[in-house]
C-alpha cells in the first residue's frame, strides 16, 4: 500500500494542502472545526507526517543533543553515576516529545563535530554534562545560537543556565562529620581542579579546616578508582599520622580504602573514610561508606526541564539541589 499524502487528507478533509500542513504542524491559526475534520482524514487514513518536511515548515528537529564533552578517558562515562544522568534526563526529554542524541566528544575531533552537527541544526536544544575548563566547546557550541543548558556548575565564562547539587555545602557536611567524630588530622581527595564540582569540594574542605586552626593535607586525583588508590597511599606516606580522608568521589573513596587496607590500616578504626555522590556500591564497600548523598538523577532531570523550558522561549535562573550525608560505618 501506498502511504497516505499530504493531498490525500486534504481531499479527505475538503480543504487546502496549506491548511493540513498547519494542523499537523500545530499552528494555533486554524479554527477547532476544521482542525477536528482533519484530524479525522488523518486518523482515517493512518496518515504520518514526513519529519524531514516538517522541520523545513516549524523549524524544529524535535530532536535534543546530549553532549558528554570529556577529555580523560573513562573519567565520567566509567562513572555509575553517567548513566543515572543519561537515563534521567531521557526520561524528561521523551516524556515531552523529544528525540534524545547522545554525543560523547571526548577528542578534538569529535568536538568539531559535535559543533557541526549542532550548527547544522539538527538538534532544537543541547545539554552539556562533563565540562572543564579549558574546553572549546561550549563557546563553540554557544556561538550557533542553539539554546544550551549545562549539568553542573559551568567553569566557562558564558551566560548559560544550569543545574548543579549544593557541592560546597555537601563537602562542609562530610568534614564538619569527620571533626565531629573527633577526627584530627583530615585529609581530602580532590578531583580535577578544572571542573567546578571538585572546585567547590576543596573549597570547602579548606574552608571548614581553616575554621578549627587545621592546616590541609592534599591529593589530586582524577575521580577514578585508581586515582583514589594512588593518592591515599601518597597520603599516608607524606603524613602517616592522618586519622581521615574526605574523598571527592565514591569511586576514589573506595580506591582509598583498599589502599588503606593494603598498608595495614583499618577503617574507620585507624583512618575514617567520607566519600561524595552514594553510588550503589558505597553501600557494599568493607565497611559500607559514609558519602554525601547527590541528587544526581534529579540534577539532570532538571537540567533537561531547563533546556525544555529555554525551547519555549521561557527565562532560566541558575538551580542548586541539596544534599545529605549518609552516615554509615567507614565513619
Amino acid at each position: 500500500m501506498r502511504r497516505p499524502t499530504l493531498e490525500a487528507v486534504a481531499t479527505r478533509a475538503g480543504v487546502s494542502k496549506s491548511t493540513v500542513s498547519r494542523v499537523v504542524n500545530g499552528e494555533p491559526t486554524v479554527a477547532s472545526d476544521i482542525r477536528d475534520l482533519v484530524m479525522r482524514a488523518v486518523n482515517d487514513l493512518g496518515y504520518i507526517p514526513n519529519p524531514a518536511a516538517r522541520s523545513l515548515v516549524t523549524r524544529r528537529t524535535d530532536s535534543v543533543a546530549v553532549i558528554v564533552s570529556d577529555p580523560s578517558a573513562g573519567l565520567v562515562s566509567d562513572d555509575p553515576m553517567f548513566s543515572t544522568v543519561v537515563r534521567a534526563a531521557s526520561r524528561e526529554f521523551e516524556a515531552a516529545g523529544k528525540q534524545v542524541m547522545l554525543m560523547l566528544a571526548g577528542s578534538d575531533d569529535a568536538r568539531v563535530r559535535a559543533r557541526q552537527f549542532v550548527a547544522a541544526r539538527h538538534v532544537d536544544g543541547v545539554m552539556l554534562v562533563s565540562m572543564h575548563g579549558a574546553d572549546p566547546l561550549p563557546a563553540a557550541l554557544a556561538a550557533t545560537g542553539v539554546p544550551l543548558v549545562s549539568h553542573g556548575r559551568p567553569t566557562f565564562r558564558l551566560d548559560v543556565p544550569w543545574v548543579d547539587n549544593d557541592n560546597t555545602g555537601g563537602a562542609a557536611q562530610a568534614v564538619r562529620h569527620l571533626l565531629e567524630r573527633g577526627r584530627r588530622r583530615i585529609a581530602t581527595i580532590s578531583g580535577p581542579l578544572d571542573m567546578s564540582a571538585a572546585q567547590d569540594r576543596i573549597g570547602a574542605y579548606r574552608e571548614v579546616l581553616s575554621e578549627t586552626g587545621r592546616r590541609s593535607i592534599v591529593a589530586l586525583g582524577d575521580f577514578t578508582r585508581i586515582s583514589g588508590a594512588e593518592a591515599m597511599a601518597q597520603l599516608l606516606e607524606d603524613d602517616p599520622a592522618l586519622d581521615a580522608v574526605f574523598a571527592a568521589n565514591d569511586l576514589m573513596a573506595i580506591g582509598a580504602m583498599r589502599a588503606l587496607r593494603r598498608a595495614g590500616r583499618r577503617v574507620p578504626d585507624d583512618v575514617a573514610v567520607v566519600g561524595y555522590d552514594d553510588i550503589e556500591a558505597a553501600l557494599y564497600t568493607d565497611p559500607p561508606l559514609t558519602t554525601v548523598r547527590s541528587p544526581m538523577g534529579e540534577q539532570a532531570a532538571a537540567s533537561a526541564r531547563l533546556l525544555l523550558g529555554l525551547l519555549r522561549g521561557e527565562l532560566a535562573a541558575p538551580v542548586i539541589l541539596p544534599t545529605q550525608l549518609v552516615v554509615r560505618e567507614s565513619s
